[in-house]
């Protein structure tokens, strides 16, 4: 159809623009596996223009791959999401700070793949369904993130302008239209055949959609990123050094030794 060729152009196209526009913005210094995660994305979907018009025996192989590095990048994102989110204090935590935070991730996820099981459509084999419970978690990761993100914003001093948020609240968004159509999906007995076409193209849009929005907003110049407070300082050095940072006094934070040198 018209449409699904549309789409097949589009989404490698805007990916493309999204890329270009974090490299102009030099976003990737800040966000490097973002930027290897969109770019992946390109690589990706131009393969499956090619694969569709000439392979179309290989899309599942290429299915499977594609879902398996897609998990692996956007697993990475979310940790970088969180790490750059601490880049105020992140010079005075322990260096396993950010291994933390992967294994945070990753329990997470772990705790989430029951969830994601209950989605499980009916009459599907066991390889198509470990790749859709896979897609089913990181889904429901993403839009944990986005949430967490979003509701503790305040005390993260992060805002709607700063990068992470607008990286998480596309992710999020995206997230929660995938879940919808895959909870439809599991519905495979009350869903016709047609029906389940266009809720795979509400996908795909939705992704422009993203792509869009990503592209607004990394075409603004980012703001400063805030400072946190020094009571969530001395918090975050807390809960990351243990002992070795309990002794260190609210006035004596990096920031305020700097002040004082002034």
């Amino acid at each position: 159809m018209a449409l699904d060729s549309a789409l097949l152009i589009a989404l490698p196209v805007g990916e493309a623009i999204t890329v270009g526009c974090l490299l102009r913005r030099k976003t990737w210094r800040t966000l490097p596996l973002f930027l290897t995660y969109l770019t992946w994305g390109f690589v990706s979907d131009v393969a499956l223009f090619f694969i569709l018009n000439d392979a179309p025996e290989l899309y599942k192989r290429y299915y499977t791959v594609e879902t398996v590095v897609d998990s692996i990048l956007m697993f990475s994102v979310l940790v970088e999401l969180g790490w750059s989110v601490l880049r105020p204090v992140r010079s005075s935590l322990p260096r396993r700070t950010l291994l933390f935070l992967a294994i945070l991730v990753g329990v997470v996820g772990l705790l989430i793949w029951p969830l994601a099981t209950r989605m499980s459509p009916p009459r599907m084999d066991a390889p198509s369904l470990l790749l859709f419970h896979l897609e089913g978690t990181f889904a429901i990761l993403r839009v944990v993130c986005f949430l967490v993100m979003a509701g503790f914003s305040q005390l993260l001093s992060i805002g709607w302008r700063d990068r992470e948020l607008q990286v998480a609240t596309g992710l999020g968004l995206f997230a929660i239209v995938s879940l919808l159509v895959m909870l439809l999906h599991a519905q495979q007995q009350q869903v016709t055949s047609d029906l389940y076409y266009w809720l795979d193209l509400v996908v795909s849009v939705s992704y422009l959609c993203t792509l869009s929005y990503w592209v607004y907003c990394f075409s603004a110049k980012e703001q400063e990123r805030k400072e946190f407070s020094p009571q969530m300082q001395q918090f975050l050095l807390l809960m990351g050094g243990g002992a070795r940072t309990g002794s260190i006094a609210l006035t004596d934070l990096p920031s305020e030794r700097l002040r004082k040198k002034d």
